[in-house]
């Protein structure tokens, strides 16, 4: 038996000697695309989701299709580094959700720009702070960000991509269990785990603040609490995950979106987000979107929010499925913009991989 274990860890010492060569040949290729480029633009989200389709195409496992795309994002983000790290703008402080959507999206080879709002993630990509942000866009439970649709609405910056996060709340603190009296997390969170805090802590006192990392930076200098927040936060802070996936909906997943200056080429599975109004006229919805059905266009979500401008008037945001570039996209966005009475394209991305 030990012989068999000792020659299985031998070829995995192979194995991992031949993949640190290939793993420093990509990124000395990488750096060459970079002088190749000077100036040219270092991230490409179309092309980084044409290799992770292509790389599912090809597995055969015991690897997960998810496990393969994890990996591979942070060979990406290492390789990327090697032409240019790039600065990405969040929500902050450091341990926040929205930093988990950044390191799921981009790998963990980035500058993370913490923000207090996010106006400010706005705000720091439009002067050049940030190259990119990732702004929390819906959801599954709660439903819409109405703050970042306002400003998608507002601002000049386009959607460049996209990424899904399964929402996972975590117990996080460095007490006995039985010494825990006051609980910490975001008023959100503390809603999404109502169930299982009534069932656990019932006379704990549930405490709202900012944000989950901003609960659990409390924990670290206070007694006899404890934090819901993300494992990523219990890293940054230093506290013991002390319950984990407490949320009273497994399925809770929130939709983040990738905010920046660039125009995203077509990857061949894409999504174009827009937002319109409708003229002042009876059937004026129903004939504005018409143009879809009759392209053989899927709209994956449709979401009303006040304009401002009016009493009873709304805006539409819209997500469709193909590239503003793809040739019936674009005839049945020319039509739907004379229908409307306001129109606008807030990027086209490709799909989450």
């Amino acid at each position: 038996m030990s012989d068999d274990i000792s020659d299985l860890r031998q070829q995995i010492d192979a194995i991992d000697d031949a993949l640190l060569d290939l793993l420093n040949q990509r990124a000395e290729i990488a750096r060459q695309v970079g002088e190749a480029k000077k100036q040219g633009v270092v991230y490409r989200p179309e092309r980084e989701a044409q290799v992770h389709r292509r790389l599912h195409g090809r597995n055969n496992g015991p690897l997960s299709n998810g496990t393969v795309s994890s990996l591979f994002t942070e060979i990406i983000s290492s390789c990327r580094a090697q032409e240019e790290l790039l600065n990405i703008a969040c929500l902050g402080p450091a341990g926040t959700f929205s930093e988990e959507a950044v390191l799921k999206k981009f790998g963990s080879q980035v500058s993370i720009v913490y923000c207090n709002t996010i106006d400010e993630v706005f705000k720091s990509v439009g002067s050049d702070i940030a190259a990119y942000g990732v702004v929390p866009l819906e959801n599954s439970t709660e439903g819409a960000i109405s703050r970042t649709l306002d400003l998608l609405f507002e601002s000049s910056l386009s959607l460049s991509g996209e990424v899904g996060l399964p929402v996972r709340h975590n117990l996080l603190s460095n007490e006995k269990l039985e010494n825990i009296e006051r609980i910490y997390s975001h008023s959100q969170s503390l809603s999404q785990c109502q169930k299982w805090i009534g069932n656990n802590f019932p006379s704990a006192q549930l405490i709202p603040v900012a944000s989950n990392a901003t609960a659990a930076k409390m924990v670290v200098t206070e007694e006899r609490c404890a934090a819901i927040a993300s494992r990523i936060a219990g890293k940054h802070y230093g506290l013991s995950v002390v319950h984990s996936s407490i949320e009273d909906k497994p399925d809770n997943t929130t939709r983040f979106g990738v905010i920046s200056k660039a125009v995203v080429g077509a990857s061949g599975m894409d999504k174009t987000s827009i937002v319109l109004a409708g003229q002042h006229k009876p059937g004026a919805i129903l004939n504005m979107l018409e143009p879809f059905a009759k392209n053989g266009i899927s709209m994956t979500r449709l979401e009303s929010r006040p304009s401002g401008v009016g009493l009873w008037e709304y805006m539409f945001f819209i997500d469709l499925e193909g590239h503003q570039d793809d040739e019936v996209v674009k005839a049945a966005l020319a039509e739907v913009q004379i229908k409307s009475g306001f129109f606008k394209i807030l990027g086209s991305y490709p799909k989450t991989v």
